[in-house]
């Protein structure tokens, strides 16, 4: 039996480590490549007795080699939570940039199928709302956000040169605000921020006023997304996310109440060039994928609240 072959980037991080077992429960080997930068072995390590899993531990911005056939590459390799890429921001041009010519030249040598995580944040802080496949963005090349904003967006006109030239099968995903288990605990965005605060007995820090909005998918609900996008012949980027909008405020509450937390609010200064509003329009996925989120928020924050309240616990309990 020939049994299909995928390579995912990223592989370790919160995204990549589902969509390793999502590969190995469709029937596919897995090779997972990671530098461990923002990824953790802990995410995957239960896949290690998996005969047809394989972890690299490897940077995809220098050379990288497989041996024997790939049928799909997945490019996940990147920072993608502010606190990653302010603190790291060569490292997350350089992943967007020479990393993506790197497993693009790798899937052009082995004939596979790409996939290219991208981002909601190509959208900057939108003057267009909800946002859609067609709109440009409105983006400060600049500013501190822009290391990954503009990675992503020279990565999605890489990864069409390559489809345009090179004759390469491509597919983009924009993911918006995706949550669930695996989470970093200290990854800096509105959910795992919000649940350690709140399972800590300590205030929920929301920025600005809270009256920025958001849309939280359930990662479950991505992975099948990205799934239909892998297989289908959709070449332009694709809208990834749920489109119900709510404001950081709300969300903040409606973690304290998931929680059972007795934590106040507390308010700080917006980020710069933090965007105001993001809402995916995902008219299109529901057309040529026949994809929407079917997990409701209480559900999906409820799930993601028992791998929380384990390795919040964990980490209390560990010596100081």
């Amino acid at each position: 039996m020939n049994t299909p072959r995928v390579l995912i980037t990223g592989g370790a991080g919160f995204l990549g480590s589902h969509l390793c077992e999502r590969f190995l429960a469709e029937g596919y080997e897995v090779t997972c490549m990671d530098n461990l930068i923002t990824g953790a072995v802990h995410n995957i390590e239960h896949l290690f007795s998996d005969p047809r899993f394989h972890f690299e531990h490897r940077d995809v911005t220098e050379y990288i080699h497989v041996v024997g056939k790939l049928d799909a590459i997945l490019h996940f390799a990147s920072p993608a939570s502010p606190i990653d890429y302010l603190e790291l921001p060569i490292q997350t041009l350089k992943v967007g940039s020479l990393g993506t010519h790197k497993v693009l030249g790798l899937a052009r040598a082995k004939g596979a199928r790409f996939l290219l995580a991208s981002t909601s944040e190509c959208y900057g802080d939108p003057l267009v709302h909800p946002q859609s496949e067609d709109y440009w963005g409105n983006v400060n090349p600049v500013g501190p956000r822009g290391v990954y904003d503009e990675a992503k967006r020279f990565a999605e006109a890489m990864t069409m040169a390559y489809h345009r030239f090179h004759g390469v099968e491509t597919r983009i995903v924009r993911i918006f605000n995706t949550y669930g288990p695996r989470m970093r605990l200290e990854d800096g965005r509105a959910l795992p921020a919000f649940m350690s605060q709140a399972l800590r007995g300590e205030e929920l820090t929301v920025f600005g006023d809270g009256s920025q909005t958001r849309s939280f998918c359930f990662v479950d609900d991505l992975v099948e997304g990205i799934w239909r996008l892998l297989n289908s012949d959709e070449v332009q980027p694709t809208n990834i996310g749920n489109p119900a909008e709510m404001t950081i405020l709300e969300f903040a509450r409606k973690v304290v109440e998931i929680t059972g937390a007795g934590s106040e609010i507390s308010f700080r200064e917006l980020p710069m060039d933090d965007p105001k509003v993001r809402q995916p329009d995902i008219t299109k996925a529901r057309r040529i994928l026949g994809w929407e989120p079917e997990i409701a928020l209480d559900e999906g924050l409820r799930r993601t609240l028992a791998d929380f309240r384990t390795r919040v616990s964990a980490t209390a309990e560990e010596p100081v």
